[in-house]
């Protein structure tokens, strides 16, 4: 080795061994914290939308649609002819709309009830509120 790449050599080296004394301090001591999250703002909350009579109008109508829609088809597939005896009458007609006619007539017996008892209801409630005042 030549004297130039000597003394480049003992240089370099010199850097890389020179070591300054640092004094520690009670927070070098410590433990390195856990990194720390940052969380975005929140943002502003979102109106609740509440439903409107309108959106439950068309909610009803589609439910009905898609009932009418099976009535049909249960209809449709049921056209055997049964024979019906009512209060001393008879007749022959579609299974399928013997039954319709049975289930209309069951919905109405239950409103009728229901219409019965609300009205009842009622006048429960005005005569309470007469007994207030």
């Amino acid at each position: 080795m030549t004297d130039a790449q000597d003394g480049k050599h003992a240089a370099s080296r010199s850097a890389e061994e020179v070591h300054v004394p640092v004094q520690e301090s009670a927070e070098d001591r410590l433990p390195p914290a856990p990194p720390v999250e940052v969380q975005p703002a929140p943002a502003a909350p979102a109106k609740k939308l509440r439903p409107t009579r309108v959106s439950g109008t068309w909610v009803a109508v589609i439910v009905a649609l898609l009932v009418l829609i099976f009535l049909l088809i249960f209809i449709l597939q049921n056209l055997d002819a049964a024979s019906v005896h009512f209060l001393g009458m008879s007749g022959s007609l579609p299974l399928a709309v013997a039954m319709l006619f049975s289930a209309i007539a069951g919905a109405l017996l239950v409103a009728l009830v229901g219409g019965a008892r609300i009205l009842q209801l009622r006048k429960e409630t005005k005569k309470a509120r007469r007994a207030v005042r």
